[in-house]
């Protein structure tokens, strides 16, 4: 308001700027939606604001008035420099639409006004920041407007009133230089060289003093490059080029100042996008890349203008030719980038690579040339470290290849394999070899090892379109080079053709062999690839299928069996004879199933098929360990075929499941991701065939060891390197990029091997001392001094004096054995230890995997008997694993058995109905669950166990007979099917006393809840037990959950229906007689526990007080009316207004009102007697800093002549005191910003004095 003022005074002095007549404020008060819309624009949410501004222009273009018209100028422009942030650009975009939509308003005249009000000659100096951004924002204004450029004159006026804007960076940083370049992105070349060239011409002859005009210049060259040709800026500058070689160190101590001011941004900033481009126009890229970047930016330090320089390698991408894409993708950037991505694996340091694979990735997406796409994918996979690629296998920028691309970087990947070339590669590593024979060996082979893993990457990313050729060779490729060898070249086999440069190690077959079960695994998930439709409808895409419908797997089982048929090709040295044996009996039965499955396709078919080919392939890496395996497995298959074709009845229990069972359970111990899933696909197809015998094999898996007690002392401490899951085979694709990234020089990692060699030598020197010394090891000790006679006896204490040199060094000798012996013993403990921690984190796998068996016979036949014996195995599980030490195995093998409990089986819609045959078993194993709740410590165990027995009672009533709508009876709520009612509900009502008599049961109220909601009738056999502990519970908590439970109870519609007539009324009876005696024994008392019995005995009492007034029951209810309003005198109710409302709404039953509160204004005079004085709050207004109520009570006389006095009194002393107390606050710089108090002179105190003295004369009378 003091700005608008200021400004209001002079604006008559303005040349070309005509006054628009003044209107009355009031006038506008006829339409406050007008006013209002200004008020929108002030609104934090931007939708409003916009809003705001489109209502504004449409309201002034319909009614077209000047008045309004004026008006709105006038708030826009006061608005420019308003106090929020968000309401500037507002208040700026509404200021620009209103100028383009009429085309009347003048540019001019409008610029006039902004300079006028915010000239920072005449605004004062603590608004002037505002004064700025007003000034900013309405060259925005005239900016978006769009006539800007129409009119030259207003251009000039703009530019120069920014160019006096740029000196404030403090508050307005680079805003005015970029919105130059905006002005200068629109303005025409005619504009710029008649107009703005010598408005702008300080700014364009000194680039290099800041980069904001730096930018500026390279904004005018690329937009005005006729007017601004090398003559002329020759003449402006001195030079003809902007790079060249005088400018190279001014430039870089330049860039050097642009790295720094966005390093928290961590952007690219336009400068440097604009100089590589001026550099590619002027064709100085090379000096620019060499002299600037590489020699000026990346000799600086890692940190911000190393990072600049990656950004301008991914930026530049796009621009730059073939050669000089190869030449950059093999300088020195591209090797400090190397170099930072080694040290950025460290925890807490920067990384770059996520910035750099979207400049890839928008590069490689926007690009057409199949050959520039070649060259940069090429480049970053040469970036190595110790012959390891430093991208990771799976780089998904990959994604945006075309298909030849792909196709020749797969070939390229492929000759990489066969003969290595190390020389092209860029290796960042700074080791030293000590043989180079053996370092070559090891480069190569953490070069193949890589790209095995990145030939699966490419064939599992489905979002890389790959033709089915490519993925073929692939295949082919891995399975050759991982499991065979060639002797010579054989026609039928492409692979033989290519000769090995480098052998094959074993680690590296190893490696390879891992990567080809990983690719098996994503062809197993492969889509099949969509052929031309022709009825456009759309298709569900099968997987692990190929075009022709066969499968993947099918296809490279064929080609081993191909290649173990060529003669000048040899398999593995483990392919002996036996296995040959083997697979030649394999051959036989997946021939006979897939002949079965020409016939009639089948899921058991197709799943015993896949699992023939994967242990048949498997047979390359493990056969010693799957010859029995499959063996056991055509047995399986015969004899299910045979019992299929048998007469029915001739086998009751088919002894195939059986072994089939234990054959998957075998399987399942393999390191494999696929072969989890495909027993999982077995297993799913036999379901319907399971057996009682086969299932307890399962549940046999998931007991727990007899030794589990005494192993589990020695497994204290976690072990980082064990693999938790089973996917071992996966380690090429994820565990590459770690040794590539993670195998740093050995300089920069031997200081963290010294910590960590230091740290185990403290935790061991901790186990010694905790463990003791060994009592064996303390008398060999013993012995060894004894015979060197180096103890000293108690007669003699000088007998380490006698010994001689020779002695010594013979004591040290027998020291040194004894010390290396007992280090052996110690470490042989460690090793077992630790060997017993490994066995046991793999029971624990193997458990998990043998819980997918479980999960999908519970989902595929939930409504089976069978189902009901995982019942008890399941419990025992989470129990055991509850009481564990919560390990993170533990906790993934609890959480798995928990979701199949909970979510599968009792949750389920479906489940036994009948169990006619096995009543008995059942309320027996009821019994059994029921009885060990009560003996359970945990409430979360106690849980399941209590689930478990409603889902028996839920099996054992079974499903009751359909009915329609409406239809509920009695009879129907009361049916309970093959439920022993008496047995059950008597299990239950001793439950439910325990619950109520034990202080720490691990029954809870929401259980009971459960049963009372799902089973009515049990409901009812139970409510006279929770009736009778409302006064009989063991304590306060248990006698209001006996209220809840009654009332919910007396909620129920179905408690109501089985309760009809005499029974209702005489429950209701009971229930009041038991809330009387509950009301006469409260007390006084303020515990929470006896506040929240008292909040659940009234809504009990509310609850049944509703009953007996609508069903208008004969009860007695005046002694429990007299109770509960003698309550109201013991028991305070004021507290919680919860306790107190529920009160009065059930004395409403009765009819007694809530007594309303009478209001009884204060007498101040008596208050500031007799109350004491308060603490003044921090944060609060002082009673002196506050104004005097102009109109006071009327009192007394005396009162009132006395009472003055003393508050004036009072008033002065408490103002010194806070004027003593800023005056220490105040700072010492203070005191020139404002004249201190004490320093005003004593006239002008005594004339304060008088006034206030009148004023309170004029208010007492």
């Amino acid at each position: 308001m003091e700005m608008s003022e200021q400004s209001a005074e002079g604006p008559e002095l303005v040349p070309g700027l005509v006054p628009g007549p003044t209107r009355p404020a009031a006038a506008f008060h006829q339409n406050r939606v007008f006013l209002d819309l200004f008020w929108d624009l002030t609104k934090p949410e931007q939708e409003v604001r916009l809003r705001a501004v489109d209502s504004l222009v449409q309201y002034l273009q319909s009614n077209n008035k000047e008045e309004e018209l004026e008006y709105t100028l006038k708030r826009l422009v006061d608005g420019l420099s308003h106090s929020r942030e968000t309401a500037r650009p507002a208040f700026s975009l509404a200021l620009g639409q209103v100028l383009s939509a009429f085309k009347d308003l003048s540019l001019l005249q409008t610029l006039d006004r902004i300079r006028v009000k915010y000239n920072l000659l005449t605004v004062k100096k603590k608004l002037q920041r505002n004064a700025m951004f007003g000034s900013l924002f309405g060259v925005l204004a005239l900016h978006q407007s769009g006539r800007l450029t129409q009119e030259p004159q207003v251009v000039v006026a703009c530019v120069q009133l920014l160019q006096s804007l740029t000196p404030h960076r403090q508050h307005l940083k680079d805003l005015p230089t970029k919105t130059m370049m905006d002005i200068l992105n629109q303005v025409e070349e005619e504009v710029f060289e008649q107009v703005l060239f010598s408005a702008l011409q300080s700014d364009l002859s000194t680039p290099f003093r800041t980069p904001e005009q730096l930018h500026l210049l390279l904004v005018a060259l690329q937009r005005f490059p006729h007017t601004l040709k090398p003559k002329k800026l020759k003449k402006l500058l001195g030079f003809s080029t902007i790079i060249h070689q005088d400018n190279v160190p001014r430039l870089t101590e330049l860039l050097k100042t642009v790295a720094n001011s966005v390093k928290k941004e961590h952007v690219l900033p336009p400068v440097m996008l604009d100089l590589l481009k001026l550099s590619l126009r002027e064709d100085s890229f090379q000096l620019f890349w060499t002299k600037v970047i590489s020699e000026g930016l990346l000799k600086e330090p890692p940190g911000p203008s190393h990072y600049l320089s990656f950004r301008v390698l991914g930026a530049a991408l796009p621009l730059l030719s073939d050669t000089q894409l190869q030449d950059v993708l093999k300088g020195d950037v591209m090797r400090q980038y190397g170099l930072h991505l080694l040290s950025s694996q460290k925890p807490g340091r920067f990384q770059l690579a996520p910035e750099m694979e979207v400049y890839v990735s928008s590069f490689l997406q926007g690009c057409k040339d199949v050959d520039r796409q070649l060259i940069v994918v090429k480049g970053f996979s040469s970036l190595c470290n110790q012959g390891c690629p430093m991208v990771p296998p799976s780089w998904r920028v990959v994604q945006h290849l075309h298909s030849p691309a792909l196709q020749a970087y797969t070939s390229w990947l492929l000759d990489m394999f066969l003969r290595p070339q190390l020389h092209l590669l860029l290796d960042v590593s700074t080791k030293k070899p000590r043989d180079e024979k053996d370092d070559r060996q090891t480069l190569v082979h953490r070069l193949r090892k890589w790209i095995g893993a990145r030939l699966v990457a490419l064939v599992d990313n489905q979002q890389l379109k790959k033709e089915e050729a490519m993925v073929l060779q692939v295949s082919r490729f891995l399975l050759f080079h991982a499991f065979f060898s060639s002797t010579a070249v054989c026609a039928e086999v492409p692979e033989s053709r290519e000769e090995l440069s480098v052998p094959l190690q074993e680690d590296t077959r190893a490696a390879l062999a891992n990567s080809f079960f990983s690719l098996l695994l994503s062809l197993h998930h492969l889509p099949q690839e969509q052929g031309s439709e022709e009825d456009g409808a759309p298709h569900k895409r099968l997987l692990g299928v190929r075009a022709d419908g066969s499968m993947w797997i099918c296809h490279i089982f064929d080609f081993a069996q191909m290649l173990l048929q060529q003669q000048h090709v040899e398999p593995g040295p483990a392919f002996g004879p036996t296995v040959r044996d083997t697979w030649d009996s394999l051959l036989l039965s997946v021939s006979g199933l897939r002949k079965k499955m020409k016939k009639a396709q089948s899921p058991e078919n197709k799943a015993f098929l896949q699992l023939f080919l994967l242990v048949g392939l498997y047979l390359f890496k493990a056969p010693e360990e799957l010859l029995d395996i499959i063996r056991d497995l055509q047995s399986c298959v015969e004899r299910a075929h045979k019992k299929r074709r048998s007469k029915p009845g001739e086998e009751q229990e088919p002894a195939w499941v059986e072994v089939l069972v234990e054959v998957l359970l075998s399987l399942l111990s393999q390191p494999s991701r696929h072969m989890r899933q495909v027993c999982k696909m077995v297993f799913s197809s036999v379901c319907p065939h399971v057996t009682q015998p086969a299932l307890s094999a399962i549940l046999k898996v998931l007991e727990p060891e007899p030794d589990d007690a005494d192993s589990g002392l020695l497994i204290t401490d976690d072990d980082p390197g064990l693999n938790r899951e089973e996917e071992e085979e996966e380690e090429g694709d994820e565990g590459t990029q770690e040794e590539g990234l993670g195998s740093d020089d050995e300089d920069d990692e031997e200081e963290g091997e010294e910590d960590g060699d230091t740290t185990d030598d403290e935790d061991e020197d901790d186990e010694e001392l905790q463990e003791g010394v060994d009592p064996e090891f303390r008398l060999r000790l013993m012995k060894v001094l004894e015979q060197q006679n180096a103890l000293a006896k108690e007669e003699d204490s000088s007998g380490d004096e006698d010994l001689g040199d020779e002695d010594m060094m013979k004591l040290d000798q027998s020291l040194a054995a004894v010390f290396s012996e007992q280090k052996k013993k110690t470490q042989a403990k460690k090793d077992e230890k630790s060997k017993l921690k490994k066995e046991k984190l793999l029971i624990r796998d193997f458990k998990i995997k043998v819980l997918d068996l479980v999960e999908v016979y519970v989902s595929r036949q939930c409504g089976t008997p069978l189902v009901l014996s995982l019942v008890q195995p399941l419990l025992t599980l989470i129990e055991r694993c509850m009481g564990s030490d919560r390990e993170l195995h533990e906790q993934d093998l609890l959480r798995r058995t928990a979701d199949i409990l909970r979510n599968k089986l009792f949750r389920a819609k479906v489940y036994c109905r009948s169990v006619e045959d096995r009543t008995q078993e059942l309320h027996d194993l009821l019994e059994t669950l029921l009885n060990k709740v009560l003996k359970l410590h945990d409430s979360s165990v106690a849980l399941y166990y209590f689930s478990a027995c409603l889902y028996l009672v839920k099996v054992l009533r079974g499903a009751p007979a359909s009915k329609g709508p409406g239809e509920d009876t009695a009879d129907s709520v009361r049916w309970m099917g093959n439920l022993d009612q008496q047995r059950v509900s008597s299990l239950f009502k001793g439950a439910l006393s325990s619950f109520f008599s034990r202080r720490k049961s691990p029954l809870t109220t929401h259980m009971f809840s459960d049963l009372f909601t799902r089973f009515p009738v049990l409901c009812v056999d139970l409510l006279d037990t929770a009736v009778q502990n409302i006064t009989t519970g063991v304590r306060e908590h248990q006698r209001g959950q006996a209220c809840v439970l009654v009332q919910q109870a007396l909620q129920s519609r179905e408690v109501q229906l089985l309760l009809a007539g005499d029974p209702w009324t005489q429950l209701c009876t009971r229930v009041t007689s038991q809330l009387l005696m509950s009301v006469q024994q409260m007390h006084g008392s303020e515990q929470k526990a006896l506040k929240d019995k008292l909040q659940q005995v009234l809504e009990l009492c509310q609850c049944v007080l509703g009953h007996v007034h609508r069903q208008k029951l004969p009860l007695s209810l005046e002694p429990l009316q007299t109770s509960l309003q003698e309550l109201s005198s013991t028991i305070s109710l004021n507290r919680t207004g919860r306790l107190e409302d529920t009160y009065w709404a059930v004395m409403k039953k009765f009819g007694v009102l809530k007594p309303k509160a009478e209001k009884i204004k204060p007498n101040l005079a008596d208050d500031s007697k007799t109350a004491p004085k308060r603490k003044k709050k921090k944060g609060f207004l002082p009673e002196t800093k506050k104004r005097k109520k102009r109109k006071v009570l009327e009192t007394s006389d005396s009162t009132a002549n006395i009472q003055p006095e003393k508050a004036q009194k009072q008033t002065n002393k408490e103002s010194k005191k806070d004027f003593k107390k800023k005056a220490k606050k105040r700072p010492a710089g203070a005191a020139h910003v404002q004249d201190s108090p004490a320093k005003k002179s004593k006239f002008l105190q005594k004339k304060k004095k008088k006034e206030k003295g009148k004023a309170q004369g004029q208010t007492q009378a």
